[in-house]
Protein backbone atom coordinates (compact mmCIF):
# COMPACT_ATOMS: atom_id res chain seq x y z
CA UNK A 1 0.00 0.00 0.00
CA UNK A 2 1.75 3.39 -1.24
CA UNK A 3 2.39 5.50 1.52
CA UNK A 4 0.63 8.90 1.04
CA UNK A 5 2.40 10.98 3.57
CA UNK A 6 5.56 10.22 2.57
CA UNK A 7 5.08 11.04 -1.07
CA UNK A 8 3.23 14.05 -0.30
CA UNK A 9 5.98 15.38 1.60
CA UNK A 10 8.86 14.30 -0.92
CA UNK A 11 6.86 15.65 -3.54
CA UNK A 12 7.88 15.37 -6.98
CA UNK A 13 4.91 16.38 -9.72
CA UNK A 14 6.74 14.77 -12.30
CA UNK A 15 7.18 11.62 -10.83
CA UNK A 16 3.65 11.80 -9.36
CA UNK A 17 1.41 13.58 -11.97
CA UNK A 18 -2.26 15.16 -10.81
CA UNK A 19 -3.46 13.74 -13.78
CA UNK A 20 -1.39 10.68 -15.30
CA UNK A 21 -3.40 9.37 -17.64
CA UNK A 22 -6.36 10.09 -20.20
CA UNK A 23 -8.57 7.34 -18.30
CA UNK A 24 -8.06 8.92 -15.38
CA UNK A 25 -11.36 10.20 -16.00
CA UNK A 26 -14.87 8.91 -15.01
CA UNK A 27 -16.52 6.56 -16.95
CA UNK A 28 -19.53 8.83 -18.23
CA UNK A 29 -17.34 11.37 -19.47
CA UNK A 30 -15.98 8.37 -22.20
CA UNK A 31 -19.56 6.99 -23.12
CA UNK A 32 -20.79 10.32 -23.26
CA UNK A 33 -17.85 11.05 -25.65
CA UNK A 34 -18.34 8.02 -27.74
CA UNK A 35 -21.99 9.23 -28.00
CA UNK A 36 -21.10 12.69 -28.54
CA UNK A 37 -18.43 11.72 -31.78
CA UNK A 38 -20.83 9.57 -33.24
CA UNK A 39 -23.67 12.14 -33.25
CA UNK A 40 -22.84 15.52 -32.90
CA UNK A 41 -18.81 15.39 -33.59
CA UNK A 42 -18.80 19.36 -35.23
CA UNK A 43 -20.43 20.92 -32.46
CA UNK A 44 -17.93 24.02 -31.23
CA UNK A 45 -18.16 24.34 -27.58
CA UNK A 46 -16.69 26.22 -24.48
CA UNK A 47 -16.40 24.74 -21.42
CA UNK A 48 -15.50 26.78 -18.55
CA UNK A 49 -14.67 26.69 -14.95
CA UNK A 50 -16.93 27.47 -11.96
CA UNK A 51 -16.07 28.50 -8.72
CA UNK A 52 -19.26 28.63 -6.33
CA UNK A 53 -17.52 28.63 -3.17
CA UNK A 54 -16.17 32.41 -3.64
CA UNK A 55 -14.68 32.23 -0.21
CA UNK A 56 -12.23 29.68 -1.82
CA UNK A 57 -9.50 32.26 -3.53
CA UNK A 58 -7.87 29.55 -6.09
CA UNK A 59 -5.57 32.48 -7.50
CA UNK A 60 -4.48 33.32 -4.09
CA UNK A 61 -3.76 29.99 -3.34
CA UNK A 62 -2.76 28.00 -6.64
CA UNK A 63 0.90 29.22 -8.08
CA UNK A 64 -0.21 29.88 -12.01
CA UNK A 65 3.49 28.19 -12.93
CA UNK A 66 2.34 24.75 -11.18
CA UNK A 67 -0.90 25.41 -12.65
CA UNK A 68 0.50 25.52 -16.14
CA UNK A 69 3.04 22.48 -15.62
CA UNK A 70 0.10 20.17 -14.87
CA UNK A 71 -2.33 21.51 -17.73
CA UNK A 72 0.42 21.23 -19.93
CA UNK A 73 1.33 17.45 -19.01
CA UNK A 74 -2.21 16.59 -19.39
CA UNK A 75 -1.87 17.89 -23.15
CA UNK A 76 1.14 15.54 -23.95
CA UNK A 77 -0.94 12.58 -22.93
CA UNK A 78 -2.32 10.02 -25.52
CA UNK A 79 -3.86 6.54 -24.72
CA UNK A 80 -1.34 3.99 -24.26
CA UNK A 81 -1.61 0.54 -25.55
CA UNK A 82 -2.57 -1.12 -22.46
CA UNK A 83 -5.88 1.41 -22.08
CA UNK A 84 -6.71 1.09 -25.19
CA UNK A 85 -6.66 -2.41 -24.90
CA UNK A 86 -8.58 -2.51 -21.96
CA UNK A 87 -10.93 -0.01 -23.32
CA UNK A 88 -11.55 -2.26 -26.53
CA UNK A 89 -11.30 -5.63 -25.02
CA UNK A 90 -13.07 -5.53 -21.79
CA UNK A 91 -16.81 -5.90 -20.91
CA UNK A 92 -18.44 -2.90 -19.54
CA UNK A 93 -22.06 -3.50 -18.02
CA UNK A 94 -22.16 -6.77 -19.83
CA UNK A 95 -20.93 -5.89 -23.06
CA UNK A 96 -17.97 -6.44 -24.75
CA UNK A 97 -16.90 -3.67 -27.37
CA UNK A 98 -18.31 -1.07 -25.49
CA UNK A 99 -16.21 1.47 -27.61
CA UNK A 100 -16.29 1.30 -31.09
CA UNK A 101 -13.53 0.48 -33.72
CA UNK A 102 -14.35 4.35 -35.24
CA UNK A 103 -13.77 5.90 -31.69
CA UNK A 104 -11.32 4.36 -30.69
CA UNK A 105 -9.07 4.71 -33.62
CA UNK A 106 -10.04 8.44 -33.07
CA UNK A 107 -9.35 8.99 -29.49
CA UNK A 108 -6.35 6.54 -29.65
CA UNK A 109 -5.22 9.67 -31.90
CA UNK A 110 -6.11 12.16 -29.43
CA UNK A 111 -4.29 15.22 -27.96
CA UNK A 112 -6.26 17.56 -25.59
CA UNK A 113 -6.62 21.07 -27.12
CA UNK A 114 -5.43 23.91 -26.07
CA UNK A 115 -6.63 26.25 -22.88
CA UNK A 116 -6.97 29.55 -22.40
CA UNK A 117 -5.58 30.87 -18.17
CA UNK A 118 -5.89 34.29 -16.45
CA UNK A 119 -6.62 35.46 -13.17
CA UNK A 120 -8.92 37.62 -11.93
CA UNK A 121 -10.48 38.56 -8.49
CA UNK A 122 -8.59 36.32 -6.73
CA UNK A 123 -9.90 33.21 -9.39
CA UNK A 124 -8.92 31.65 -11.86
CA UNK A 125 -10.68 31.57 -15.76
CA UNK A 126 -9.61 28.48 -17.12
CA UNK A 127 -11.53 27.99 -20.69
CA UNK A 128 -11.30 25.60 -23.34
CA UNK A 129 -12.80 25.80 -27.00
CA UNK A 130 -13.13 23.62 -30.00
CA UNK A 131 -14.98 20.63 -31.12
CA UNK A 132 -17.17 19.42 -28.45
CA UNK A 133 -15.43 15.53 -28.24
CA UNK A 134 -12.40 17.05 -27.73
CA UNK A 135 -13.33 20.14 -25.56
CA UNK A 136 -15.30 17.34 -23.40
CA UNK A 137 -12.64 15.42 -21.87
CA UNK A 138 -10.97 18.52 -20.32
CA UNK A 139 -13.83 18.72 -17.72
CA UNK A 140 -12.40 16.06 -15.20
CA UNK A 141 -8.69 16.46 -15.58
CA UNK A 142 -9.26 20.70 -15.13
CA UNK A 143 -11.44 19.81 -12.12
CA UNK A 144 -8.71 16.85 -10.61
CA UNK A 145 -5.79 19.35 -11.10
CA UNK A 146 -7.72 22.65 -9.53
CA UNK A 147 -8.60 20.36 -6.15
CA UNK A 148 -5.43 18.52 -5.71
CA UNK A 149 -2.87 21.92 -6.50
CA UNK A 150 -5.13 23.44 -3.42
CA UNK A 151 -4.48 20.03 -1.32
CA UNK A 152 -0.90 20.86 -1.82
CA UNK A 153 -0.95 24.09 -1.03
CA UNK A 154 -2.32 24.09 2.19
CA UNK A 155 -0.28 20.47 3.18
CA UNK A 156 2.60 22.11 1.85
CA UNK A 157 4.38 23.65 5.00
CA UNK A 158 4.11 20.57 6.96
CA UNK A 159 6.18 18.15 8.46
CA UNK A 160 6.63 14.85 8.21
CA UNK A 161 5.02 13.52 10.93
CA UNK A 162 2.34 15.88 10.62
CA UNK A 163 1.82 14.78 7.21
CA UNK A 164 1.51 11.08 8.41
CA UNK A 165 -0.88 11.76 11.67
CA UNK A 166 -2.93 14.08 9.23
CA UNK A 167 -3.92 10.76 7.19
CA UNK A 168 -3.96 8.30 9.55
CA UNK A 169 -6.69 10.24 11.26
CA UNK A 170 -8.64 10.66 7.43
CA UNK A 171 -8.00 7.25 6.87
CA UNK A 172 -9.62 6.25 10.28
CA UNK A 173 -12.59 8.88 9.73
CA UNK A 174 -12.68 6.98 6.50
CA UNK A 175 -12.95 3.46 7.79
CA UNK A 176 -15.15 5.03 10.46
CA UNK A 177 -17.62 5.40 7.98
CA UNK A 178 -16.87 2.25 6.13
CA UNK A 179 -17.85 0.40 9.56
CA UNK A 180 -21.35 2.14 9.82
CA UNK A 181 -22.02 0.73 5.97
CA UNK A 182 -20.57 -2.31 6.47
CA UNK A 183 -23.20 -5.25 6.87
CA UNK A 184 -26.74 -2.78 5.85
CA UNK A 185 -28.85 -5.50 3.84
CA UNK A 186 -29.16 -4.57 0.09
CA UNK A 187 -26.38 -1.82 0.40
CA UNK A 188 -25.14 -0.95 -3.18
CA UNK A 189 -22.47 2.19 -3.31
CA UNK A 190 -20.23 3.05 -5.65
CA UNK A 191 -17.20 5.70 -5.81
CA UNK A 192 -18.00 8.73 -7.99
CA UNK A 193 -15.26 10.70 -6.34
CA UNK A 194 -12.66 11.60 -8.90
CA UNK A 195 -14.22 14.96 -10.23
CA UNK A 196 -13.48 16.43 -6.62
CA UNK A 197 -11.40 14.36 -5.22
CA UNK A 198 -8.06 15.15 -2.53
CA UNK A 199 -5.87 13.50 -4.80
CA UNK A 200 -5.38 10.18 -7.03
CA UNK A 201 -3.44 8.41 -4.59
CA UNK A 202 -6.20 9.20 -1.51
CA UNK A 203 -9.21 8.44 -3.87
CA UNK A 204 -7.25 5.03 -4.85
CA UNK A 205 -6.61 4.21 -0.89
CA UNK A 206 -10.35 4.87 -0.46
CA UNK A 207 -11.52 2.90 -3.52
CA UNK A 208 -9.92 -0.05 -1.63
CA UNK A 209 -10.51 0.53 1.53
CA UNK A 210 -14.61 0.32 0.48
CA UNK A 211 -13.49 -3.10 -2.15
CA UNK A 212 -12.26 -4.61 1.29
CA UNK A 213 -14.88 -3.06 4.09
CA UNK A 214 -18.00 -3.63 2.08
CA UNK A 215 -17.24 -6.96 -0.33
CA UNK A 216 -20.35 -7.45 -2.33
CA UNK A 217 -22.06 -3.89 -1.40
CA UNK A 218 -19.17 -1.55 -3.17
CA UNK A 219 -19.81 -2.25 -6.62
CA UNK A 220 -17.23 -0.23 -8.03
CA UNK A 221 -15.87 3.03 -9.39
CA UNK A 222 -16.58 5.71 -11.50
CA UNK A 223 -12.51 6.42 -12.30
CA UNK A 224 -11.71 4.46 -15.23
CA UNK A 225 -8.05 4.63 -14.63
CA UNK A 226 -8.28 2.98 -11.09
CA UNK A 227 -10.97 0.47 -12.71
CA UNK A 228 -8.46 -0.69 -15.04
CA UNK A 229 -5.68 -1.19 -12.55
CA UNK A 230 -7.58 -2.50 -9.72
CA UNK A 231 -9.77 -5.14 -11.75
CA UNK A 232 -13.04 -3.92 -10.95
CA UNK A 233 -16.29 -2.22 -12.58
CA UNK A 234 -16.40 1.27 -13.94
CA UNK A 235 -19.07 2.50 -13.20
CA UNK A 236 -21.33 5.38 -15.16
CA UNK A 237 -23.85 7.15 -17.54
CA UNK A 238 -24.40 10.06 -18.56
CA UNK A 239 -24.31 13.87 -17.40
CA UNK A 240 -26.20 17.56 -17.81
CA UNK A 241 -23.27 18.06 -20.22
CA UNK A 242 -25.33 16.67 -22.73
CA UNK A 243 -29.06 18.00 -22.74
CA UNK A 244 -27.02 21.26 -22.07
CA UNK A 245 -25.59 21.58 -25.27
CA UNK A 246 -28.30 19.62 -27.08
CA UNK A 247 -30.69 22.06 -25.61
CA UNK A 248 -28.75 24.95 -26.67
CA UNK A 249 -28.69 24.17 -30.15
CA UNK A 250 -32.36 24.03 -30.43
CA UNK A 251 -34.07 26.40 -32.72
CA UNK A 252 -37.41 27.70 -30.89
CA UNK A 253 -39.58 26.95 -28.33
CA UNK A 254 -40.89 23.43 -29.51
CA UNK A 255 -37.32 22.06 -30.44
CA UNK A 256 -36.07 23.36 -26.94
CA UNK A 257 -39.21 21.51 -25.05
CA UNK A 258 -38.30 18.68 -27.20
CA UNK A 259 -34.10 18.40 -26.91
CA UNK A 260 -33.46 16.61 -23.53
CA UNK A 261 -35.80 13.68 -25.21
CA UNK A 262 -33.94 13.70 -28.13
CA UNK A 263 -30.62 13.23 -25.80
CA UNK A 264 -32.22 10.20 -24.71
CA UNK A 265 -33.56 8.69 -28.27
CA UNK A 266 -29.62 8.81 -29.50
CA UNK A 267 -28.81 7.06 -25.90
CA UNK A 268 -31.48 4.54 -26.69
CA UNK A 269 -30.02 3.43 -29.56
CA UNK A 270 -26.26 3.12 -28.38
CA UNK A 271 -26.60 1.20 -24.72
CA UNK A 272 -29.27 -0.82 -23.20
CA UNK A 273 -29.78 -2.05 -19.30
CA UNK A 274 -28.75 -0.40 -16.80
CA UNK A 275 -26.97 1.84 -19.07
CA UNK A 276 -30.41 3.29 -19.87
CA UNK A 277 -30.28 5.50 -16.80
CA UNK A 278 -32.71 8.97 -16.42
CA UNK A 279 -30.91 12.13 -15.63
CA UNK A 280 -34.52 14.24 -15.43
CA UNK A 281 -33.21 17.35 -13.18
CA UNK A 282 -31.25 19.15 -16.33
CA UNK A 283 -34.23 21.45 -16.64
CA UNK A 284 -36.61 20.16 -13.42
CA UNK A 285 -37.18 16.79 -12.50
CA UNK A 286 -41.36 17.47 -12.40
CA UNK A 287 -41.61 19.05 -16.03
CA UNK A 288 -39.59 16.50 -17.31
CA UNK A 289 -40.92 13.43 -16.50
CA UNK A 290 -44.65 15.14 -17.03
CA UNK A 291 -43.83 15.69 -20.72
CA UNK A 292 -41.51 12.32 -20.92
CA UNK A 293 -42.56 10.03 -23.90
CA UNK A 294 -44.23 6.89 -22.94
CA UNK A 295 -41.20 4.71 -23.98
CA UNK A 296 -38.76 6.59 -21.31
CA UNK A 297 -40.94 4.72 -18.57
CA UNK A 298 -39.77 1.47 -19.95
CA UNK A 299 -35.35 2.61 -19.12
CA UNK A 300 -33.83 0.81 -16.03
CA UNK A 301 -33.85 3.61 -13.72
CA UNK A 302 -33.13 7.63 -12.76
CA UNK A 303 -30.00 9.36 -11.21
CA UNK A 304 -31.29 11.73 -8.67
CA UNK A 305 -28.62 14.69 -8.42
CA UNK A 306 -29.67 17.73 -6.96
CA UNK A 307 -32.87 19.00 -4.53
CA UNK A 308 -34.45 16.87 -2.12
CA UNK A 309 -33.57 13.12 -2.77
CA UNK A 310 -35.80 12.06 -0.76
CA UNK A 311 -38.85 13.90 -2.99
CA UNK A 312 -37.59 13.04 -6.18
CA UNK A 313 -37.42 9.50 -5.13
CA UNK A 314 -41.06 9.52 -4.55
CA UNK A 315 -41.61 11.60 -8.15
CA UNK A 316 -39.66 9.24 -10.05
CA UNK A 317 -41.90 5.98 -8.30
CA UNK A 318 -45.41 8.17 -9.14
CA UNK A 319 -44.57 8.12 -12.36
CA UNK A 320 -43.44 4.77 -12.98
CA UNK A 321 -46.67 3.52 -11.57
CA UNK A 322 -48.50 5.75 -13.65
CA UNK A 323 -47.14 4.18 -16.74
CA UNK A 324 -47.75 0.85 -15.39
CA UNK A 325 -44.34 0.32 -14.11
CA UNK A 326 -43.33 -1.80 -11.50
CA UNK A 327 -41.11 0.07 -9.12
CA UNK A 328 -39.63 -2.74 -7.52
CA UNK A 329 -38.12 -3.29 -10.78
CA UNK A 330 -36.78 0.03 -11.64
CA UNK A 331 -33.32 1.42 -9.99
CA UNK A 332 -32.77 4.77 -8.36
CA UNK A 333 -29.20 5.85 -7.55
CA UNK A 334 -28.68 8.88 -5.51
CA UNK A 335 -25.76 10.98 -5.91
CA UNK A 336 -25.87 14.17 -4.62
CA UNK A 337 -23.76 15.46 -1.69
CA UNK A 338 -23.78 11.99 0.26
CA UNK A 339 -22.80 11.48 3.46
CA UNK A 340 -22.91 8.30 5.13
CA UNK A 341 -26.15 9.54 7.59
CA UNK A 342 -28.17 10.31 4.15
CA UNK A 343 -26.89 7.25 2.23
CA UNK A 344 -28.74 5.03 5.60
CA UNK A 345 -31.31 7.43 5.61
CA UNK A 346 -32.57 7.09 2.22
CA UNK A 347 -31.42 3.58 1.89
CA UNK A 348 -34.04 2.58 5.17
CA UNK A 349 -36.28 4.79 3.48
CA UNK A 350 -36.22 3.31 -0.48
CA UNK A 351 -35.46 -0.16 0.25
CA UNK A 352 -38.35 -2.74 -0.57
CA UNK A 353 -39.77 -0.36 -2.62
CA UNK A 354 -37.66 0.15 -5.74
CA UNK A 355 -33.69 -1.16 -6.33
CA UNK A 356 -31.63 1.32 -4.79
CA UNK A 357 -27.93 2.43 -5.46
CA UNK A 358 -25.18 5.08 -3.96
CA UNK A 359 -22.70 6.90 -6.13
CA UNK A 360 -20.80 8.51 -3.55
CA UNK A 361 -18.46 11.52 -3.92
CA UNK A 362 -16.61 14.20 -2.13
CA UNK A 363 -17.73 13.12 1.09
CA UNK A 364 -15.81 9.64 0.56
CA UNK A 365 -13.10 10.67 -1.61
CA UNK A 366 -12.00 14.53 -0.11
CA UNK A 367 -13.92 14.70 3.61
CA UNK A 368 -10.55 16.42 5.89
CA UNK A 369 -13.34 18.74 7.40
CA UNK A 370 -12.03 19.17 10.86
CA UNK A 371 -8.66 17.82 10.33
CA UNK A 372 -6.49 21.09 9.53
CA UNK A 373 -6.53 24.51 11.43
CA UNK A 374 -8.97 26.90 9.62
CA UNK A 375 -10.16 23.79 7.81
CA UNK A 376 -8.38 24.96 5.17
CA UNK A 377 -8.93 21.56 3.38
CA UNK A 378 -12.70 21.38 3.62
CA UNK A 379 -14.30 20.47 0.46
CA UNK A 380 -15.78 23.08 -1.74
CA UNK A 381 -17.93 23.21 -5.07
CA UNK A 382 -16.00 23.45 -8.17
CA UNK A 383 -17.37 22.28 -11.37
CA UNK A 384 -16.26 22.50 -15.27
CA UNK A 385 -18.88 23.15 -17.61
CA UNK A 386 -20.55 23.60 -21.23
CA UNK A 387 -20.88 27.57 -21.33
CA UNK A 388 -21.66 28.00 -24.87
CA UNK A 389 -22.50 25.44 -28.10
CA UNK A 390 -22.03 26.95 -31.58
CA UNK A 391 -21.90 30.34 -30.13
CA UNK A 392 -25.15 30.04 -28.58
CA UNK A 393 -25.21 30.06 -24.41
CA UNK A 394 -26.11 26.89 -22.55
CA UNK A 395 -28.27 26.89 -19.50
CA UNK A 396 -28.75 24.60 -16.65
CA UNK A 397 -31.57 24.91 -13.78
CA UNK A 398 -31.72 21.85 -11.88
CA UNK A 399 -33.82 20.76 -8.83
CA UNK A 400 -32.01 23.32 -6.62
CA UNK A 401 -31.71 27.24 -8.06
CA UNK A 402 -28.71 27.45 -6.48
CA UNK A 403 -27.44 25.22 -8.73
CA UNK A 404 -29.12 26.87 -11.59
CA UNK A 405 -26.55 28.70 -14.76
CA UNK A 406 -26.57 30.52 -17.54
CA UNK A 407 -27.26 33.71 -18.54
CA UNK A 408 -30.53 35.55 -16.80
CA UNK A 409 -32.83 36.40 -19.50
CA UNK A 410 -32.02 32.41 -20.89
CA UNK A 411 -32.75 31.31 -17.32
CA UNK A 412 -35.84 33.05 -17.60
CA UNK A 413 -36.89 31.34 -21.18
CA UNK A 414 -36.21 27.86 -19.75
CA UNK A 415 -38.13 28.38 -16.99
CA UNK A 416 -41.31 29.20 -19.26
CA UNK A 417 -40.71 26.58 -21.90
CA UNK A 418 -39.94 24.27 -19.15
CA UNK A 419 -42.40 24.97 -16.68
CA UNK A 420 -40.20 25.61 -13.81
CA UNK A 421 -42.14 27.20 -10.74
CA UNK A 422 -41.30 27.77 -7.55
CA UNK A 423 -38.16 25.58 -6.31
CA UNK A 424 -37.03 25.54 -2.77
CA UNK A 425 -33.02 26.42 -2.04
CA UNK A 426 -30.59 24.17 -1.15
CA UNK A 427 -27.26 25.08 0.10
CA UNK A 428 -24.62 23.79 -2.49
CA UNK A 429 -21.84 22.48 -0.10
CA UNK A 430 -20.32 20.27 -2.93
Amino acid sequence: MVDIATRVWNHKWKIDPIVRSLIDTDFYKLLMCQSVFRNKRDVQVTFSLINRTKSIRLADLVDEDELREQLDYVRSLSLTRGESTWMRGNTFYGKRQMFTSDFMDWFEKLRLPPYHLEKRDGQYELTFKGSWPEVMLWEIPALAILMELRSRAVLRDMGRFELQVLYARAMTKVWEKVELLRGVPGLRIADFGTRRRHSFLWQDWCVQALQEGLGGAFTGTSNCLIAKNRDMEAIGTNAHELPMVYAALADGDDALRQSPYDVLADWQAEHDGNLRIILPDTFGTPGFLADAPDWLAGWTGIRIDSGDPAQGAEEAIAWWKSHGEDPLTKLIIFSDGLNVEKILELHAQFQGRVRVSFGWGTMLTNDFIGLVPDDALAPFSLVCKAVEADGRATVKLSDNPNKAMGPAEEIARYKRVFGVGTQERVEVVV
